[in-house]
């Protein structure tokens, strides 16, 4: 999952790099703030893989076929109606975003050329998302590999041949997700039809649906508060000028590179404490939380040392001139120690979602946002750019405590005492 997850990122550069090819900053402008809309959008329903990752994992640690499909088909039920509803409000919705975001001229257009061919993609990406829960709920990991690396990977040969080779533009970009999604949509469609018996396919009791709609807006509030807190740094980022700004971007970059990396141990703690809660099986459950701290301490300096060595590379290229390049090289070591800082956020998230304990999830994100905007408050004033910085550091410090904190009162009140 780490491999399959490194190519997310990588995506978005080589668009980033292809737009450059076309020689126009309007076109690039237009796609990045295109590219907010539809983070905000999918953003927003992320909440169907986590919740469908969840539950599979928890009805197949207790034996449940017929709870593992009846959660499968409730997903992709809400993800269609999601999808449908994003298409057809998609025009007013457009508009409305980039009047929000400010998009004017020549930028706005670029903006709005690829918004209205890449919107029809969202009912595929939001069925996506509950095709991936499935599949890392059950373990699968070669076969979600082979789906992310299927969607990535079509979706970058897509976006060179028909943006460069074929001239199409923006349009061609916005197509080649279209088209990723579509096809990854029918292999995971085509994996599904595999591996389930439709003689188990049935629809949720009332209860059911009541919790499965209470997990799902719980986990859309903390997705939401994660976007605005990394959005807020962005935007605090521009009061300092646009030397800063452009720094931060940069070493923001790697940020969501460890990120990306770091989802592995995620996926991995998901999908085993989902297995242990769902078995009720304390043991396997503690045995989860002790492998995934070590080997997410292990991935976690493995990340910061490739920063350092990769830093002045990349910077560089990234830096458009010196002073930058300069104010990057200043920053860089609170880059470095973020995934240190938050390798046990990234590892609670995941045994979170995989034990569903999704109220409390919501609730310590909601606690560590206010943290972290109170700390930004009293430290930038005082100290520029460095007091972001460490209110961006004490956000992720403060969901790791938070989080860990909590984690044995709710194993407990799940699966009984640690024999421990």
């Amino acid at each position: 999952m780490m491999a399959a997850y490194l190519s997310t990122p990588l995506v978005g550069l080589v668009a980033t790099m292809v737009v450059g090819q076309l020689g126009e900053e309007a076109l690039i402008g237009g796609v990045a703030l295109a590219a907010v809309i539809f983070d905000v959008i999918f953003v927003s329903f992320n909440f169907l893989r986590a919740a469908t990752a969840g539950f599979t994992a928890q009805s197949l640690g207790a034996g449940d076929r017929v709870a593992e499909q009846r959660m499968l088909l409730s997903g992709l039920l809400i993800a269609l109606a999601g999808g449908l509803l994003i298409l057809a409000v998609h025009a007013p919705l457009g508009r409305l975003s980039l009047a929000v975001l400010g998009a004017e001229g020549e930028v706005a257009q670029a903006a709005s050329v690829y918004f209205g061919w890449r919107i029809w993609s969202a009912p595929f990406a939001l069925v996506n998302f509950v095709i991936f829960g499935w599949v890392i709920g059950l373990g699968r990991s070669i076969s979600a590999m082979a789906l992310q690396t299927l969607l990535n990977g079509l979706n970058l040969g897509l976006s060179l041949w028909w943006v460069l080779g074929l001239g199409w533009g923006l349009a061609g970009l916005a197509l080649a997700s279209l088209a990723a999604e579509a096809v990854t949509t029918l292999a995971g469609l085509a994996l599904i039809v595999w591996h389930t018996d439709r003689r188990l396919w049935t629809l949720p009791s009332l209860p059911e649906l009541k919790r499965l709609f209470s997990v799902n807006s719980d986990m859309m509030i903390r997705s939401f508060a994660l976007l605005l807190g990394l959005s807020f740094f962005t935007r605090q980022s521009g009061t300092l000028g646009i030397e800063i700004l452009a720094a931060n971007t940069i070493l923001l970059r790697f940020y969501f590179f460890g990120v990306a990396f770091l989802d592995g141990v995620a996926t991995a703690a998901e999908q085993l404490a989902g297995r242990a809660v769902g078995a009720r099986y304390r043991p396997a459950f503690d045995r989860v939380i002790t492998l995934t701290t070590l080997w997410g301490f292990v991935f976690a300096a493995i990340v910061s040392l490739g920063f350092l060595a990769l830093a002045g590379p990349v910077i560089s290229l990234a830096a458009p001139n010196e002073e930058v390049a300069r104010l990057a090289h200043l920053y860089l070591p609170y880059a470095v120690a973020l995934p240190l800082i938050g390798v046990v956020a990234f590892q609670m998230d995941g045994v979170y979602i995989g034990a569903t304990w999704s109220r409390e999830m919501r609730n310590l994100m909601l606690a560590s946002l206010v943290l972290y905007v109170a700390a930004c408050a009293v430290l930038q004033p005082m100290f520029g750019n460095h007091g972001l910085w460490i209110a961006l550091g004490l956000f992720q410090c403060a969901r790791s405590v938070a989080f860990r904190w909590m984690l044995p009162r709710l194993a407990a009140r799940t699966m009984g005492p640690s024999a421990a």
